[in-house]
């Protein structure tokens, strides 16, 4: 039986020729080994992780304020924690939290209290993520901010382990950690509770449970190829947990924002297209017909049937209660058990419509909304939090800040290695370059219809879903100008590798230097108004 794919390769490192007596066997070409020290495997990405948690953790509750899109999040998580759905606050609830005051419920007779429940626009498990926080430190700026540095700490892990995965090098896996450990936006988000962070880890999550996936199904094959009875359209590979996690996982980012559905679709097409190229590679004679029988029916159900069920779970609270918004409680259990489903099905179903009517329609100006287009430029960062002190910090004007901004060295450094990726895939189709580029396509390229059809109201922080990617790009570009380990005849390593190195290496100390002369506008450091002015790159765009 032939194989027919052709071979799997680090970046620079040509093709085998399946021919020849020195071609890969079918378990290298098709699962190629992991590095050798699985200990430094994970040593090595949970030391980067850890120095990116302890720069999100560090002084967490400052400033002691509740910062932009705070003043939603954290209240409706409270609300979830209580009441298990988001309840009306009174005025100035921000004021009474920050003073200690915690009685900041509308009040409502018992027999109208579903004019208390809240018309939100977002599904819920985002705001019970913060509302652990909240459980477990108190409803102050940390206990609010817990979850979202918790999260952008594992991301860090994730994207560290899944280019370790993806290049077969724990180094560069710690590189591609690094990255996104000195991202400002991702650090950022990191200590603000907003949803988008929420949204980010689990597509990032879903993502690596893909490619785990991919690893674990070739590696099935494989063992059927060796041992097993051939046949024209290869085995079934039976329960497949990386999938389902996969489908767990992007039922959560659905569940944080809706725009998680542009993942679920993009990746459970790309999941299937790698079973073709799985059962193609192993030479099967019908790898498509084995595919769509044996591989799409398996999938159906887990981005059907699992997601569904597990994104309907998170509604919970709203189906148990009587004073969510359109509950509709007190009809729904006047006619018995059937008809409190169908009912309560009905009640969901509309609120959901009203949600999106919302969103199509969300148009109102403000000062900080950006194009999709100006995203990777970062022509329009959010101030999420400005304060001016006079005589304050050695001079007489300061500032205290806090911009929500990508690290310009990592974010016009990923524009080139996005291009180099595409040049890259158009040449050789090699997996990786594409399943990175479909990634940051699918968290870029929608907003564009929607600022062309709805005009609607956008802000940089809607492209975190990308920023793993595009630290992705970077790794992958860092790999190819690296090249492979071969040594010379006289044991030295090639010239080519020692340069890349140099070149990868001073990209990494660049990326620093640039998050450290931020650092003061990410975190509301007490600075001269000077310093702080001196920071924006685009002076009139980024203040």
């Amino acid at each position: 039986m032939a194989v027919t794919d052709f071979a799997y390769h680090a970046f620079g490192e040509p093709k085998a020729d399946e021919s020849s007596p020195r071609a890969r066997s079918v378990r290298e070409r098709m699962v190629p080994p992991m590095p050798s020290n699985p200990l430094w495997g994970w040593l090595g990405p949970l030391l980067v992780a850890a120095f990116g948690g302890i720069l999100r953790f560090i002084d967490l509750a400052h400033p002691r304020a509740v910062v932009f899109d705070e003043t939603y999040y954290a209240k409706d998580a409270y609300s979830l924690i209580t009441w298990m759905v988001e309840r009306v606050t009174i005025k100035d609830a921000d004021k009474a939290i920050l003073a200690g005051n915690l009685d900041i419920w509308q009040k409502c007779a018992p027999d109208q209290l579903d004019k208390c429940a809240s018309y939100v626009v977002h599904p819920p498990l985002g705001k019970w993520m913060i509302g652990v926080g909240e459980w477990m430190f108190g409803m102050n700026p940390f206990g609010w901010r817990f979850a979202a540095a918790v999260v952008g700490t594992l991301s860090i892990l994730i994207v560290a382990r899944v280019a370790r995965r993806m290049t077969r090098s724990t180094v560069l896996g710690c590189f591609a950690g690094l990255l996104l450990a000195l991202d400002g936006l991702h650090f950022v988000l990191s200590r603000t509770a907003l949803l988008d962070i929420f949204l980010m880890f689990w597509v990032l999550a879903g993502f690596a449970c893909l490619v785990a996936d991919r690893d674990w199904a070739r590696r099935r094959l494989v063992e059927w190829y060796e041992t097993g009875p051939l046949s024209p359209e290869g085995p079934s590979l039976g329960l497949r947990p990386w999938r389902i996690g996969a489908a767990l996982c992007l039922a959560a980012a659905c569940s944080v924002k809706w725009s998680g559905i542009f993942f679920l679709a993009a990746f459970a097409v790309m999941s299937v297209m790698w079973d073709f190229g799985a059962r193609r590679a192993v030479g099967l004679r019908r790898p498509y017909a084995g595919a769509l029988a044996k591989d799409v029916p398996p999938a159906v159900a887990a981005y059907g049937v699992v997601w569904f069920v597990a994104y309907m779970a998170t509604w919970t609270g709203w189906f148990a209660t009587a004073t969510g918004y359109g509950r509709n409680w007190a009809q729904a259990t006047s006619s018995g058990p059937f008809y409190f489903v169908f009912d309560s099905m009905r009640s969901w179903v509309k609120y959901q419509w009203q949600v999106f009517t919302f969103h199509s329609g969300l148009e109102t100006s403000h000062p900080y909304m950006s194009e999709p287009w100006q995203w990777p430029l970062l022509l329009r960062p959010v101030a999420f939090f400005y304060e001016g002190k006079q005589n304050a910090c050695g001079a007489r004007d300061c500032s205290e800040a806090v911009l929500g901004v990508g690290t310009p060295v990592i974010w016009f450094g990923s524009l080139l290695a996005l291009v180099a990726l595409i040049a890259w895939y158009v040449a050789s189709r090699d997996w990786r370059a594409g399943a990175v580029l479909l990634s940051y396509a699918v968290g870029w390229l929608p907003w564009f219809y929607f600022a062309i059809t709805d005009n609607r109201t956008m802000f940089l922080f809607y492209a975190i879903p990308m920023v793993p990617f595009m630290v992705l790009a970077i790794t992958l570009c860092a790999g190819w100008l690296i090249g492979p380990a071969r040594r010379t005849e006289g044991g030295a390593l090639p010239m080519r590798r020692t340069i890349g190195a140099a070149v990868v290496g001073a990209f990494a100390l660049l990326a620093l230097i640039n998050f450290w002369w931020l650092y003061p506008i990410l975190t509301a450091e007490l600075i001269p108004y000077t310093e702080w002015k001196a920071r924006m790159l685009f002076d009139k765009r980024w203040i």
